[in-house]
């Protein structure tokens, strides 16, 4: 075993004392060690239940012959770092993430290990470890909250960013906004709409990284707490099997995690998350491969953000199990860590709602829920959430207002400055440009909840959260820290939005632009710490953001 290099054999004595000192016996150190990484915080509402389910794991590993051992790794809330400078410090920390375990897997020796976690960087960065360390590995997703209420409607966090949109239009009071706020978060797990959290959930149990039905059992079910036990059971199994994730997660693999993310219309968060995983694994995905596999994927499930269901009903519709035998046919046969191929896992699954995992001959929109598109202002790429764009907006040409910063967006926003016909430019808010390429929940929510979703779009070299809806393009590529096209967009310039021939052009000649670029004065924000290191080290959004 792996683990024998800290236990087995006279010279390791030392290790072994140190080990004992920590309630290791004489009879666990023939056993295989198991680490568990645990997003457990009191902050975050998808983890703070965490530790109940990592007590399920440990009982799991306990019972097939392991020993367990715990450690912490950090956990962020976009909801709660968004609309101030804590937003900088989200997508660093999926780095970090990977970077912990790495540390404490490798440092330790363990045989195996369990990423037992939930919200938006926390999977990501467990995926990344698991493709970078290469030792038997499962990730325990941490499940959803169930939907809000109020007033027989289901609700959930955009409803409480929208509410402020409406405060601001003068549409509802105060009072009413508090109403929301109350009601939309009502206990435990990641936010209940199909937001990144959700979605990275579903796209790990596709590729075969967590166990059957994980990735939309509610936090607060018994069902979570089984999968987490068989989690436990399982990873000792896979160590004495010997199958480490890189051998059963394919090309293939995430090709199928790209198509599920495709049907049923996930977080744009995903063309930085999945390339970045792939990444580690070796593997190359790209923003190519998004558009490629969304043009012959039909959008099948209408989940919020971009319709009125919420995770507990794709649940009880069969979760991605149904929806990967939606999908049978246009999936590769991969081996999954349940030791069930995709097969195996589509012939044994059943569809109990035709309505919420639409047939493939009825779908939501003939194409998947993202759309990349290209152009002079986005020569490598920018991203949209296709699915969530009213037919109105696929194709809109507008008059630019731009902003250096979110703070200077939300600013005019708040003060009704903005108008229908407008598309608004925020940038210097990439990766680099940050630095950490801030979500912009607040400024699209704004403008949804003022009524102007129809009639305003908004273009970023920032990111979006799984929540946005309208016609909002983001990882704008090169961004403007870079002296990319977006930074040569004046005040009052036209750009036209093409979604359906995947087109974002700012309507001035090439010769223009490069004079633009070429005398522009970069906005250069000061760091230091985490984020100056970041800003030295993270490559392109349409990299996957992803550290040289």
């Amino acid at each position: 075993m792996r683990s024998d290099q800290v236990k087995k054999g006279l010279e390791k004595a030392p290790s072994r004392s140190l080990l004992r000192a920590s309630g290791v016996t004489s009879g666990d150190m023939g056993k295989p060690f198991i680490g568990i990484a645990n997003s457990w915080n009191e902050v975050v509402p998808g983890h703070v239940h965490l530790n109940k389910l990592v007590d399920e794991v440990k009982r799991g590993i306990v019972e097939a012959g392991g020993v367990p051992f715990v450690y912490g790794v950090p956990a962020i809330c976009d909801g709660i770092a968004m609309g101030h400078s804590g937003m900088r410090f989200s997508l660093p920390s999926r780095e970090t993430i990977a970077d912990c375990v790495e540390l404490m897997n490798n440092a330790h020796m363990f045989d195996g290990w369990v990423g037992v976690t939930n919200c938006d960087k926390v999977t990501p960065g467990m995926l990344m470890a698991a493709g970078r360390i290469d030792i038997p590995a499962i990730i325990l997703t941490g499940g959803a909250m169930e939907a809000g209420s109020l007033g027989g409607k289901g609700m959930d966090l955009q409803d409480v960013f929208e509410a402020l949109g409406e405060h601001a239009a003068g549409k509802t009071t105060e009072e009413e906004v508090i109403r929301v706020e109350c009601s939309a978060c009502p206990g435990e797990g990641s936010c209940s709409g199909l937001f990144t959290a959700n979605t990275m959930a579903c796209l790990t149990e596709a590729m075969g990284l967590s166990l059957v039905g994980c990735g939309t059992s509610l936090a607060v079910s018994r069902k979570k707490r089984e999968i987490a036990r068989e989690t436990g059971r399982r990873i000792v199994e896979l160590v004495r099997e010997g199958m480490t994730p890189r051998s059963f997660v394919t090309r293939g693999s995430f090709i199928n995690a790209v198509r599920v993310d495709m049907a049923i219309g996930g977080s744009t968060n995903t063309a930085l998350h999945l390339p970045a995983i792939a990444h580690d694994f070796g593997i190359d995905i790209d923003l190519t491969t998004f558009d490629q596999v969304s043009r012959d994927t039909c959008h099948i499930t209408s989940i919020r953000p971009s319709g009125p269901y919420h995770i507990q009903d794709l649940e009880r519709a069969g979760g991605i199990p149904a929806v990967l035998k939606r999908l049978q046919g246009e999936l590769s046969d991969e081996r999954t860590a349940s030791g069930k191929s995709i097969l195996q896992i589509t012939k044994e699954a059943e569809i109990f709602d035709e309505e919420v995992i639409r047939p493939l001959d009825r779908p939501f929109h003939e194409q998947g829920g993202i759309a990349v598109l290209y152009g002079n202002l986005a020569p490598e790429g920018s991203v949209v959430k296709q699915a969530a764009v009213s037919p109105k907006m696929m194709n809109f040409t507008g008059n630019a207002r731009v902003f250096d910063s979110e703070a200077q967006a939300m600013e005019a926003i708040m003060a009704c400055k903005i108008i229908k016909g407008d598309v608004v430019v925020i940038r210097y808010e990439g990766p680099k440009g940050g630095p950490g390429m801030a979500e912009m929940l607040s400024p699209t929510s704004l403008i949804s909840g003022m009524g102007l979703s129809d009639d305003v779009a908004l273009i970023t070299d920032g990111r979006f959260s799984g929540a946005t809806r309208g016609p909002c393009i983001g990882h704008v590529s090169p961004e403007a820290y870079v002296k990319g096209p977006i930074a040569a967009v004046k005040e009052g310039d036209m750009i036209t939005i093409d979604i359906p021939g995947r087109r974002l052009q700012l309507n001035i000649t090439d010769e223009e632009m490069r004079e633009r670029l070429h005398n522009v004065n970069i906005v250069d924000r000061p760091v230091s710490g985490v984020l100056k290191k970041y800003r030295e080290l993270v490559t392109s959004a349409a990299k996957g953001a992803v550290s040289k």
